[in-house]
């Protein structure tokens, strides 16, 4: 994964719109593809009919998700939407937005609670338990995994390795990351990013919502 490992950062702050130009920058080249896109006001990614879903998480900034019937979506930071499959799909905006962007395989498994062109945002798919850590399998296949999961405060996860490369996506509150001995505090609208293998522990000290990526390839 072509991205910073072992330290927080923020995908909305390192991939700023340039005034007039859409740009794509991608992180992960396998069957399950990872892109930034990082749209200025008024610019249009032209409608394209895709035979897979594409999953779209808005960084930053509002963007116009448009199809073919021209039914419109609407998104906002924090807000994600699945695209539909063979009808033609764009994404312009008015002001600017910047946006994580994964393939997602019609034979992938998805959780019944993610629909097609529905808005949602992955905050909201799983609540807070007292004393509990919640997860919830949003999509995954043999080689790719996305994952929801819920502290409760004073919960978390103790040193382990991930078998691939992981990306986080804090949605929700605080928490601190440890990684290769140091740690490091996450907050809503920060990331991470883990090599594979690398030692990780989560200790939510408040209460901490996250989406996690692991990618197998």
């Amino acid at each position: 994964m072509k991205e910073k490992t072992g330290e927080v950062f923020s995908i909305a702050l390192d991939n700023l719109p340039v005034p007039g130009c859409t740009i794509s920058k991608e992180i992960y080249g396998g069957e399950n593809y990872i892109a930034y896109y990082s749209l200025a006001g008024n610019t249009d990614i032209s409608a394209e009919i895709y035979p897979y879903h594409k999953l779209i998480i808005l960084a930053d900034g509002e963007a116009e998700v448009y199809m073919s019937d021209q039914e419109t979506r609407k998104l906002k930071t924090g807000e994600c939407i699945l695209t539909p499959i063979n009808i033609p799909v764009g994404v312009r905006t008015s002001e600017s937005a910047i946006y994580t962007e994964i393939a997602i395989r019609r034979n992938d498994s998805m959780n019944e609670a993610i629909k097609a062109g529905d808005v949602f945002k992955l905050a909201d798919l799983v609540p807070y338990q007292d004393g509990k850590i919640v997860n919830m399998d949003v999509v995954h296949n043999d080689k790719m995994k996305f994952v929801v999961m819920t502290f409760d405060e004073g919960t978390g996860l103790s040193e382990h390795a991930a078998p691939g490369e992981a990306l986080i996506f804090a949605l929700d509150g605080e928490a601190v990351i440890g990684y290769e001995g140091k740690n490091h505090r996450i907050k809503a609208g920060e990331n991470f990013h883990f090599a594979k293998g690398g030692l990780h522990s989560v200790k939510a000290d408040k209460k901490f919502k996250m989406a996690l990526l692991l990618t197998l390839e």
